[in-house]
């Protein structure tokens, strides 16, 4: 049997992704008990209503979320968004440090691949540590990628670029400057085997957003 593997965060009322960023705010829009009244029968439905900063949560960015005349969320084929093969780098924070570079890239075959990096910081989401000194790529890690033809890559980590002050976002320009897609603050990555798996995140098609909420996972068949 084929076995799914969700890599997604949950979203929830007031959490938050970002410091200094709006939390989610979630409520009913028409509740069940307002509902009830239109229907003979009795019927009962519930609406939601969510009002939710485009970078929440397991999210993917396309090239608008940098380049104003990139691709935005509606300009992307299912083809770059579903079912990827895929790859997994190991990456452990408290092992190899928090830079992941083109070194560490080196003799993996990443062409036509999603590449997600494991890093395990993962484990302090929705805690003050996973916001500072966290898991990130250089940019000769990402000029890599994108010459030897990845086609996503994906982080379980608070950002892609290094945010510490001072510095820029120059990941975020190479690999969407390219059209290679990102997914950041992933979860899950350790339950993955590194190789021989298709990987899937697809947001909703909406123009003129450059990022927004995936439920991100991983589909592994029977050897």
């Amino acid at each position: 049997m084929t076995r799914f593997i969700d890599l997604s965060h949950a979203i929830e009322h007031g959490m938050t992704t970002y410091k200094g960023v709006a939390a989610p705010h979630i409520c009913d829009y028409w509740t069940r008990e307002q509902s009830r009244a239109n229907y003979a029968d009795g019927s009962a439905f519930q609406m939601g209503r969510i009002d939710m900063v485009s970078n929440t949560g397991t999210y993917l960015d396309a090239p608008f979320h940098r380049f104003e005349e990139g691709d935005d969320l509606s300009m992307l084929d299912l083809g770059r968004l579903a079912s990827l093969p895929a790859i997994v780098v190991r990456r452990p924070f408290g092992a190899v440090g928090l830079a992941t570079d083109a070194a560490h890239l080196d003799g993996i075959d990443v062409d036509g691949r999603a590449v997600l990096v494991h890093t395990g910081w993962d484990r302090h989401w929705r805690t003050p540590a996973y916001y500072e000194d966290h898991p990130f790529l250089t940019e000769a890690a990402a000029q890599m990628l994108v010459v030897r033809g990845a086609r996503l890559v994906g982080i379980d980590s608070h950002n892609i670029d290094d945010t510490r002050p001072g510095t820029g976002r120059p990941v975020h320009r190479e690999l969407l400057g390219a059209g290679v897609l990102i997914c950041e603050h992933m979860t899950n990555l350790g339950a993955l085997p590194d190789a021989g798996f298709a990987f899937t995140a697809v947001p909703p098609k909406i123009v003129g957003m450059g990022t927004f909420p995936v439920r991100a996972f991983a589909q592994v068949d029977p050897a």
